[in-house]
Protein backbone atom coordinates (compact mmCIF):
# COMPACT_ATOMS: atom_id res chain seq x y z
CA UNK A 1 0.00 0.00 0.00
CA UNK A 2 1.56 3.52 -0.86
CA UNK A 3 0.18 6.19 1.41
CA UNK A 4 0.09 9.76 -1.12
CA UNK A 5 -0.12 12.89 -0.57
CA UNK A 6 -3.34 13.48 -2.18
CA UNK A 7 -6.30 11.84 -3.86
CA UNK A 8 -8.31 12.53 -6.38
CA UNK A 9 -12.12 14.08 -5.40
CA UNK A 10 -13.76 13.69 -9.00
CA UNK A 11 -16.06 11.41 -10.45
CA UNK A 12 -18.12 10.77 -13.35
CA UNK A 13 -19.85 14.66 -12.46
CA UNK A 14 -16.44 16.08 -13.30
CA UNK A 15 -16.12 13.84 -16.51
CA UNK A 16 -19.21 14.86 -17.85
CA UNK A 17 -18.59 18.51 -17.20
CA UNK A 18 -15.75 18.63 -18.85
CA UNK A 19 -17.01 16.45 -21.91
CA UNK A 20 -19.76 18.87 -21.69
CA UNK A 21 -17.48 21.98 -22.44
CA UNK A 22 -15.10 19.88 -25.09
CA UNK A 23 -18.04 19.80 -26.67
CA UNK A 24 -18.74 23.43 -27.19
CA UNK A 25 -16.83 26.18 -29.35
CA UNK A 26 -16.14 28.85 -26.26
CA UNK A 27 -13.74 27.14 -23.94
CA UNK A 28 -11.85 30.18 -22.47
CA UNK A 29 -13.70 32.13 -19.50
CA UNK A 30 -17.45 32.65 -20.55
CA UNK A 31 -20.58 31.80 -18.71
CA UNK A 32 -19.94 28.76 -16.74
CA UNK A 33 -17.38 30.94 -15.16
CA UNK A 34 -20.01 33.55 -14.19
CA UNK A 35 -21.67 30.68 -12.89
CA UNK A 36 -19.12 29.20 -10.64
CA UNK A 37 -18.35 32.72 -9.19
CA UNK A 38 -21.58 33.53 -8.25
CA UNK A 39 -22.03 29.92 -6.95
CA UNK A 40 -18.78 30.62 -5.01
CA UNK A 41 -19.22 33.93 -3.43
CA UNK A 42 -22.92 32.63 -1.99
CA UNK A 43 -21.11 29.79 -0.16
CA UNK A 44 -18.94 32.32 1.33
CA UNK A 45 -21.38 35.12 1.95
CA UNK A 46 -19.59 37.42 -0.12
CA UNK A 47 -20.77 39.54 -2.48
CA UNK A 48 -18.52 38.90 -5.16
CA UNK A 49 -16.05 36.68 -6.22
CA UNK A 50 -13.35 36.76 -8.94
CA UNK A 51 -11.80 33.16 -10.77
CA UNK A 52 -8.39 33.14 -12.00
CA UNK A 53 -5.97 30.33 -13.40
CA UNK A 54 -4.53 30.02 -9.57
CA UNK A 55 -4.27 30.62 -6.08
CA UNK A 56 -0.79 32.80 -6.99
CA UNK A 57 -2.48 34.70 -9.66
CA UNK A 58 -5.25 35.27 -7.10
CA UNK A 59 -2.53 36.73 -4.51
CA UNK A 60 -1.31 38.43 -7.51
CA UNK A 61 -3.97 40.72 -8.27
CA UNK A 62 -5.45 41.19 -5.11
CA UNK A 63 -2.23 42.85 -4.18
CA UNK A 64 -2.10 44.73 -7.37
CA UNK A 65 -5.59 46.20 -6.68
CA UNK A 66 -4.69 47.83 -3.70
CA UNK A 67 -1.78 49.82 -5.42
CA UNK A 68 -4.94 51.28 -8.10
CA UNK A 69 -8.16 52.04 -5.61
CA UNK A 70 -8.92 55.92 -5.58
CA UNK A 71 -8.43 56.20 -1.99
CA UNK A 72 -5.59 55.71 0.13
CA UNK A 73 -3.84 53.27 -2.20
CA UNK A 74 -0.62 51.08 -1.27
CA UNK A 75 2.86 52.89 -2.40
CA UNK A 76 5.69 51.28 -3.36
CA UNK A 77 8.03 51.12 0.09
CA UNK A 78 4.44 50.41 2.06
CA UNK A 79 5.46 48.26 5.43
CA UNK A 80 3.29 44.83 5.35
CA UNK A 81 3.10 42.48 8.06
CA UNK A 82 3.45 38.87 7.20
CA UNK A 83 3.16 34.96 8.63
CA UNK A 84 6.95 33.54 8.73
CA UNK A 85 5.21 30.53 7.43
CA UNK A 86 3.10 30.40 3.87
CA UNK A 87 3.46 29.64 0.50
CA UNK A 88 5.83 31.12 -1.73
CA UNK A 89 3.45 32.81 -3.69
CA UNK A 90 1.85 34.81 -0.19
CA UNK A 91 5.22 37.10 -0.33
CA UNK A 92 5.92 37.31 -4.27
CA UNK A 93 3.40 39.89 -5.31
CA UNK A 94 5.02 41.99 -2.06
CA UNK A 95 8.60 42.28 -3.70
CA UNK A 96 7.40 42.89 -6.98
CA UNK A 97 5.32 45.99 -5.97
CA UNK A 98 8.05 46.92 -3.93
CA UNK A 99 6.75 46.72 -0.30
CA UNK A 100 8.54 46.43 2.39
CA UNK A 101 7.94 43.29 4.29
CA UNK A 102 8.20 42.52 7.85
CA UNK A 103 8.35 38.86 9.53
CA UNK A 104 6.72 37.85 12.42
CA UNK A 105 7.02 34.53 14.16
CA UNK A 106 4.35 31.58 14.48
CA UNK A 107 2.90 30.79 17.77
CA UNK A 108 4.62 28.28 19.79
CA UNK A 109 1.62 25.96 19.67
CA UNK A 110 0.61 26.74 16.27
CA UNK A 111 1.47 27.02 12.54
CA UNK A 112 0.04 30.48 12.04
CA UNK A 113 1.26 33.33 12.91
CA UNK A 114 1.80 34.29 17.02
CA UNK A 115 -1.22 37.33 17.40
CA UNK A 116 0.50 38.82 20.42
CA UNK A 117 3.35 39.56 18.10
CA UNK A 118 2.04 40.72 14.87
CA UNK A 119 0.18 43.53 17.02
CA UNK A 120 3.40 44.35 19.23
CA UNK A 121 5.22 45.00 15.86
CA UNK A 122 2.21 47.36 13.97
CA UNK A 123 3.72 51.19 13.54
CA UNK A 124 1.92 54.17 11.76
CA UNK A 125 3.88 52.96 8.63
CA UNK A 126 1.96 49.60 8.36
CA UNK A 127 -0.63 49.54 5.53
CA UNK A 128 -1.17 45.87 5.08
CA UNK A 129 -1.52 42.79 7.05
CA UNK A 130 -0.89 39.28 5.36
CA UNK A 131 -3.28 36.92 7.60
CA UNK A 132 -2.64 33.13 6.30
CA UNK A 133 -4.60 29.89 7.98
CA UNK A 134 -1.86 27.01 7.22
CA UNK A 135 -3.31 23.63 6.55
CA UNK A 136 -6.32 23.94 7.08
CA UNK A 137 -6.11 25.20 10.49
CA UNK A 138 -7.67 28.52 10.83
CA UNK A 139 -5.69 31.46 12.37
CA UNK A 140 -6.63 34.15 14.44
CA UNK A 141 -8.24 35.73 11.41
CA UNK A 142 -11.15 37.30 13.88
CA UNK A 143 -8.68 39.30 15.60
CA UNK A 144 -6.29 40.27 12.96
CA UNK A 145 -9.53 42.16 11.02
CA UNK A 146 -10.86 43.39 14.21
CA UNK A 147 -6.81 45.56 14.72
CA UNK A 148 -6.33 46.35 10.85
CA UNK A 149 -10.50 47.68 11.02
CA UNK A 150 -9.35 50.04 14.09
CA UNK A 151 -6.03 51.08 13.14
CA UNK A 152 -7.45 51.60 9.19
CA UNK A 153 -4.95 48.69 7.71
CA UNK A 154 -6.06 46.91 4.84
CA UNK A 155 -6.29 43.30 5.56
CA UNK A 156 -5.65 40.70 2.84
CA UNK A 157 -6.73 37.17 3.65
CA UNK A 158 -4.64 34.24 1.87
CA UNK A 159 -7.29 30.94 2.67
CA UNK A 160 -5.63 28.90 -0.33
CA UNK A 161 -4.89 26.23 2.19
CA UNK A 162 -7.98 26.46 4.39
CA UNK A 163 -11.44 25.95 2.19
CA UNK A 164 -13.70 24.94 4.90
CA UNK A 165 -12.47 26.15 7.59
CA UNK A 166 -14.96 28.28 10.23
CA UNK A 167 -14.01 30.59 13.23
CA UNK A 168 -17.42 30.68 15.13
CA UNK A 169 -19.48 29.50 12.09
CA UNK A 170 -18.01 32.17 9.81
CA UNK A 171 -15.92 30.58 6.87
CA UNK A 172 -12.45 31.51 7.37
CA UNK A 173 -12.13 32.33 3.46
CA UNK A 174 -14.80 35.09 4.36
CA UNK A 175 -12.28 37.61 6.58
CA UNK A 176 -10.42 40.48 5.01
CA UNK A 177 -10.94 43.05 2.29
CA UNK A 178 -10.15 40.01 0.11
CA UNK A 179 -9.89 36.50 0.77
CA UNK A 180 -7.93 34.28 -1.64
CA UNK A 181 -8.09 30.66 -2.54
CA UNK A 182 -6.84 27.81 -4.59
CA UNK A 183 -8.17 25.27 -6.18
CA UNK A 184 -4.83 22.86 -6.81
CA UNK A 185 -4.86 19.16 -7.18
CA UNK A 186 -3.81 18.54 -3.71
CA UNK A 187 -6.45 21.13 -2.05
CA UNK A 188 -9.99 21.25 -0.76
CA UNK A 189 -11.78 20.84 -4.02
CA UNK A 190 -9.51 20.57 -7.73
CA UNK A 191 -10.39 22.15 -10.41
CA UNK A 192 -6.93 20.69 -12.34
CA UNK A 193 -5.37 24.72 -11.61
CA UNK A 194 -7.42 27.62 -10.62
CA UNK A 195 -8.12 29.94 -7.74
CA UNK A 196 -10.62 32.60 -6.35
CA UNK A 197 -10.45 36.08 -4.75
CA UNK A 198 -14.12 37.03 -2.81
CA UNK A 199 -14.58 40.42 -1.61
CA UNK A 200 -17.55 42.54 -0.83
CA UNK A 201 -16.00 45.77 -1.65
CA UNK A 202 -17.06 46.69 -5.21
CA UNK A 203 -14.40 48.73 -6.64
CA UNK A 204 -11.89 46.04 -5.87
CA UNK A 205 -14.26 43.61 -7.12
CA UNK A 206 -13.85 46.39 -10.75
CA UNK A 207 -10.24 46.52 -9.76
CA UNK A 208 -9.90 42.74 -9.92
CA UNK A 209 -12.35 41.84 -12.81
CA UNK A 210 -9.78 44.75 -15.27
CA UNK A 211 -6.54 43.67 -13.99
CA UNK A 212 -7.05 39.70 -14.58
CA UNK A 213 -7.99 40.46 -18.05
CA UNK A 214 -4.75 42.61 -19.85
CA UNK A 215 -6.03 45.58 -17.09
CA UNK A 216 -9.09 46.36 -19.99
CA UNK A 217 -12.94 47.68 -19.76
CA UNK A 218 -13.99 44.88 -21.64
CA UNK A 219 -15.07 42.90 -18.64
CA UNK A 220 -16.30 45.32 -16.48
CA UNK A 221 -19.93 46.47 -15.56
CA UNK A 222 -21.52 49.23 -17.15
CA UNK A 223 -21.85 51.28 -13.79
CA UNK A 224 -18.21 51.18 -12.16
CA UNK A 225 -15.80 53.38 -10.28
CA UNK A 226 -13.13 52.65 -12.54
CA UNK A 227 -14.58 54.93 -15.65
CA UNK A 228 -16.57 57.95 -15.44
CA UNK A 229 -17.81 57.46 -18.39
CA UNK A 230 -17.51 54.79 -21.62
CA UNK A 231 -15.99 56.08 -24.95
CA UNK A 232 -17.13 54.68 -28.32
CA UNK A 233 -18.33 50.97 -27.86
CA UNK A 234 -15.66 49.38 -30.62
CA UNK A 235 -12.93 51.51 -28.66
CA UNK A 236 -14.18 50.10 -25.68
CA UNK A 237 -13.01 46.83 -26.69
CA UNK A 238 -9.65 47.51 -26.59
CA UNK A 239 -9.20 50.54 -23.57
CA UNK A 240 -6.89 49.54 -21.09
CA UNK A 241 -6.72 51.37 -18.09
CA UNK A 242 -4.43 49.42 -15.57
CA UNK A 243 -0.95 47.61 -16.46
CA UNK A 244 -3.08 44.33 -16.15
CA UNK A 245 -2.30 40.21 -16.42
CA UNK A 246 -3.64 37.65 -18.54
CA UNK A 247 -4.61 35.38 -15.37
CA UNK A 248 -8.09 34.46 -16.87
CA UNK A 249 -9.72 31.02 -16.00
CA UNK A 250 -10.89 28.17 -18.55
CA UNK A 251 -14.59 26.94 -18.39
CA UNK A 252 -12.97 23.50 -17.94
CA UNK A 253 -12.13 24.46 -15.04
CA UNK A 254 -15.20 26.68 -13.61
CA UNK A 255 -17.63 23.59 -14.65
CA UNK A 256 -15.36 21.39 -12.88
CA UNK A 257 -15.18 23.48 -9.71
CA UNK A 258 -19.38 23.77 -9.95
CA UNK A 259 -19.49 19.93 -9.36
CA UNK A 260 -16.39 20.10 -6.76
CA UNK A 261 -18.52 23.00 -4.84
CA UNK A 262 -21.65 20.64 -4.25
CA UNK A 263 -19.36 17.64 -2.72
CA UNK A 264 -17.55 20.32 -0.77
CA UNK A 265 -19.48 19.87 2.67
CA UNK A 266 -19.29 16.13 2.31
CA UNK A 267 -15.22 16.07 1.72
CA UNK A 268 -14.83 18.22 4.65
CA UNK A 269 -16.53 15.82 6.98
CA UNK A 270 -14.34 12.85 5.71
CA UNK A 271 -10.88 14.82 5.82
CA UNK A 272 -12.30 15.45 9.90
CA UNK A 273 -13.04 11.97 10.49
CA UNK A 274 -9.46 11.32 9.23
CA UNK A 275 -7.83 14.26 11.50
CA UNK A 276 -10.02 12.37 14.65
CA UNK A 277 -8.08 9.37 14.22
CA UNK A 278 -4.86 10.43 13.20
CA UNK A 279 -5.11 12.52 16.73
CA UNK A 280 -5.97 9.55 18.65
CA UNK A 281 -3.52 7.36 17.27
CA UNK A 282 -0.71 9.96 17.73
CA UNK A 283 -1.29 11.04 20.89
CA UNK A 284 0.94 8.36 22.63
CA UNK A 285 3.74 9.00 20.56
CA UNK A 286 5.93 10.46 23.11
CA UNK A 287 8.94 12.01 20.48
CA UNK A 288 6.35 14.02 18.43
CA UNK A 289 3.88 17.01 18.34
CA UNK A 290 0.59 17.82 16.51
CA UNK A 291 -1.42 20.86 17.04
CA UNK A 292 -5.31 21.31 17.80
CA UNK A 293 -7.22 23.72 16.44
CA UNK A 294 -9.52 26.10 18.81
CA UNK A 295 -11.84 26.47 15.81
CA UNK A 296 -12.89 24.37 13.01
CA UNK A 297 -9.53 22.84 10.93
CA UNK A 298 -10.90 21.51 7.57
CA UNK A 299 -7.50 19.51 7.66
CA UNK A 300 -5.54 20.26 4.91
CA UNK A 301 -2.81 17.74 6.00
CA UNK A 302 -1.30 16.34 9.14
CA UNK A 303 1.62 18.16 10.73
CA UNK A 304 4.12 16.54 12.84
CA UNK A 305 7.08 18.30 14.82
CA UNK A 306 9.71 16.93 16.46
CA UNK A 307 9.11 17.73 20.61
CA UNK A 308 13.30 18.43 20.77
CA UNK A 309 15.27 19.14 18.39
CA UNK A 310 17.60 15.44 16.58
CA UNK A 311 18.45 15.17 13.43
CA UNK A 312 19.11 12.06 13.02
CA UNK A 313 16.25 10.64 14.69
CA UNK A 314 14.71 13.37 11.76
CA UNK A 315 16.95 11.48 9.22
CA UNK A 316 15.36 7.73 10.72
CA UNK A 317 11.93 8.78 10.29
CA UNK A 318 11.91 9.98 6.67
CA UNK A 319 13.90 6.71 6.11
CA UNK A 320 11.37 4.82 7.69
CA UNK A 321 8.60 6.86 5.81
CA UNK A 322 10.47 6.16 2.18
CA UNK A 323 11.15 2.45 2.93
CA UNK A 324 7.18 2.21 3.41
CA UNK A 325 5.85 4.32 0.34
CA UNK A 326 4.46 6.93 2.64
CA UNK A 327 5.06 10.41 0.84
CA UNK A 328 5.56 13.49 2.86
CA UNK A 329 6.80 17.19 3.02
CA UNK A 330 8.02 20.11 4.11
CA UNK A 331 5.28 22.15 6.29
CA UNK A 332 3.64 24.12 3.35
CA UNK A 333 6.68 26.13 1.94
CA UNK A 334 8.76 26.36 6.11
CA UNK A 335 10.41 29.45 7.22
CA UNK A 336 10.24 31.88 4.30
CA UNK A 337 13.45 33.51 5.90
CA UNK A 338 15.23 30.49 5.07
CA UNK A 339 14.52 30.36 1.22
CA UNK A 340 17.18 31.60 -0.69
CA UNK A 341 14.74 33.61 -2.54
CA UNK A 342 14.28 35.83 0.56
CA UNK A 343 17.26 37.96 -0.35
CA UNK A 344 15.33 40.02 -2.98
CA UNK A 345 12.87 41.29 -0.53
CA UNK A 346 13.18 44.33 1.50
CA UNK A 347 12.92 42.31 4.82
CA UNK A 348 12.69 43.37 8.64
CA UNK A 349 12.82 40.82 11.27
CA UNK A 350 11.70 42.70 14.34
CA UNK A 351 12.65 39.49 16.57
CA UNK A 352 13.87 36.20 15.96
CA UNK A 353 11.94 33.31 14.13
CA UNK A 354 12.50 30.86 16.97
CA UNK A 355 9.27 28.83 16.44
CA UNK A 356 8.70 29.00 12.39
CA UNK A 357 12.62 28.24 12.17
CA UNK A 358 11.98 25.33 14.53
CA UNK A 359 8.78 23.68 12.58
CA UNK A 360 11.22 24.40 9.34
CA UNK A 361 14.07 22.35 10.32
CA UNK A 362 12.05 19.36 12.76
CA UNK A 363 8.75 19.40 11.10
CA UNK A 364 6.60 17.56 8.22
CA UNK A 365 3.60 16.83 6.93
CA UNK A 366 1.70 13.36 5.53
CA UNK A 367 -1.06 14.12 3.35
CA UNK A 368 -5.29 14.07 4.69
CA UNK A 369 -7.89 14.00 1.71
CA UNK A 370 -11.54 13.34 1.40
CA UNK A 371 -11.32 9.46 1.14
CA UNK A 372 -11.05 7.43 3.97
CA UNK A 373 -7.45 6.95 5.22
CA UNK A 374 -7.93 4.60 8.02
CA UNK A 375 -5.51 2.12 6.45
CA UNK A 376 -2.32 4.77 5.99
CA UNK A 377 -2.84 6.41 9.07
CA UNK A 378 -2.68 3.00 11.06
CA UNK A 379 0.48 1.87 8.72
CA UNK A 380 2.11 5.49 9.36
CA UNK A 381 1.40 5.19 13.05
CA UNK A 382 3.03 1.34 13.47
CA UNK A 383 6.16 2.96 11.48
CA UNK A 384 6.49 5.86 13.35
CA UNK A 385 5.18 4.12 17.00
CA UNK A 386 8.42 1.52 16.87
CA UNK A 387 10.83 4.34 16.53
Amino acid sequence: MKYKLSYSTWGKEEETAIKNIINKSQLTMSKITQVFEEKFAKKLNRKYAVMVNSGSSANLISIASLFYKRDNPLKEGDEVLVPAIAWSTTYTPLQQFGLRVKVIDCAQDSLNVDFNKLSKHITYKTKLIIGVSILGSPAELDKIEQICRKKNIYFFNDNCESLGAKIKKKETGSFGLMASHSFFFSHHISTIEGGMIVTDNYEIYCLLLSLRAHGWTRNLPKKNPLLYEKKQKLFEQYNFILPGYNVRPNEIYAAIGIQQLKKLDKMIIQRRKNLALFEKLFSNIDYLNYFKSNNFDSSFSFPLILKEKNQKLLNRIFKILKDNKIEFRLITGGCFTKHTYAKYFKLEIPEKLINAEYFHNYGFFVGNSSIDLTNQLRLLHKCLERI
